[in-house]
């Protein structure tokens, strides 16, 4: 199956206008305006085995609409080559055996986890190994990995000759049918996430079902929650259909699985290319329902908490704020609180109960925090009903401690 994201017209426009005053009463004064766009059209390809010798999805992805040999350089996360002990000798025997592509040197290892987000020395090396084998703009990068490593490598990619062809081969369900599938590239700095960070479409991406099978069980269960996200605020017959299957998916199996992941990416991929705001100009976060707090969550414990963990908890402690403010129904919220438990997420962190100086929880400057983020008035999504949010640009406090609290008060029910 493949995805088309086109996120402009077909054609690339240039447009010079001048307006020039009187030469002789404003000498050389004036203004020159320019407008132009250009198309972004890149694939999602889902498949098996990307580097079996009969799979020529990565060949017809780095070749492209080129007619010479592609040279391109691989970085791989460093846990998946724990779980893949051939990877490297397959993905160099799929170059070996291509008259088309060229492997510039042995695939490089990336460490994996929020991490390498964190760490200047991985973006050095990063910079490093390109400038070494002489990678260009004519080249293309191929990286493999989750979220954390495909938004690492995809920074230096986008940076490095200002801009190099990438190709994402994403190996977790979160990184699959989100993160890994978008525009957005980045990494953590001054301790904010995601602080530096570029819009830089990738060349294509390749959703290889295969990788799914090693990862643990809390990576299984925490990229789920992206779905479930985009379920909430886009889609009620996916909810539906998640609450139907929420067994199955518990259990990985993977034709659910990767139903779930092919219907999240699609919705992702819709919202980028129709939502009339791709790269974020505005102040509204359409798609990051459930994320002021797990941004925050995330950092409050230091990474200890994974985001799609994190997101969970966030979606349902704005779901209740949006039950208390009048706008979804009491039925509404505890579908999505038993959806969210049944696949196995815990509802609370003990850095949730953090206070600051002030006796205010810590987590709440995760607003202002999502707010200088993009700039412009505070927007957070909130539920309408299941299947569409609404976003709202003030928070009650007071409501949303007692939403916390609530949400404490589920967890300890349970524990």
């Amino acid at each position: 199956m493949d995805l088309n994201l086109n996120l402009a017209g077909s054609n690339i426009m240039l447009q010079l206008k001048t307006n020039i005053p009187d030469a002789e009463s404003q000498g050389l004064c004036g203004s020159i305006s320019q407008v132009f766009s250009t198309n972004v059209d890149y694939k999602i390809h889902f498949t098996e085995n990307v580097f079996s010798l009969s799979n020529p999805v990565l060949e017809r992805a780095l070749v492209a609409d080129t007619r010479k040999i592609t040279s391109f350089i691989c970085f791989v996360d460093t846990e998946v080559l724990a779980s893949h002990e051939q990877l490297v000798e397959n993905i160099q025997l799929y170059a070996e055996n291509s008259s088309v592509i060229k492997l510039l040197t042995r695939p490089i290892p990336v460490k994996g986890g929020e991490g390498c987000k964190n760490d200047p020395q991985a973006l050095h090396d990063l910079y490093s190994s390109l400038l070494k084998f002489s990678v260009d703009r004519h080249n293309c990068i191929v990286a493999i990995g989750g979220g954390a490593v495909l938004d690492l490598v995809g920074y230096a990619a986008a940076t490095a000759h200002r801009g190099v062809r990438l190709i994402r081969l994403p190996t977790t369900v979160l990184s699959q049918n989100d993160s890994g599938i978008g525009v957005k590239n980045g990494i953590n700095f001054l301790d904010r996430k995601n602080y530096l960070g570029t819009f830089s479409p990738p060349d294509s991406v390749i959703c290889d079902f295969s990788f799914l099978q090693t990862l643990s069980e809390r990576d299984k269960r925490a990229g789920m929650a992206e779905a479930i996200k985009v379920s909430l605020i886009r889609d009620g017959e996916f909810f539906d259909w998640l609450e139907n299957n929420c067994a199955a998916l518990a259990d990985f199996d993977m034709d659910p699985v990767s139903y779930s992941i092919k219907c999240s990416a699609e919705i992702h991929a819709k919202q980028i290319s129709t939502g009339g705001d791709p790269f974020e100009k505005g102040s509204n976060r359409p798609l990051d329902y459930g994320h002021w707090l797990a941004h925050k969550l995330e950092v409050m414990s230091d990474y200890e908490v994974k985001h799609g963990e994190a997101v969970a908890i966030g979606m349902l402690v704005d779901a209740r704020y949006s039950y208390e403010m009048g706008l979804f129904s009491e039925v509404s919220l505890l579908r999505v609180k038993n959806l969210i438990m049944k696949l196995g997420f815990k509802l609370w962190h003990s850095s949730l109960d953090d206070r600051d100086i002030n006796g205010e929880y810590t987590v709440f400057q995760g607003m202002e925090e999502f707010r200088e983020h993009l700039g412009g008035e505070l927007s957070i999504t909130l539920l309408k009903r299941i299947g569409a949010g609404t976003e709202v640009h003030e928070i009650d406090l007071d409501i949303m401690r007692s939403s916390l609290n609530w949400t404490k008060k589920c967890f300890d029910m349970i524990s």
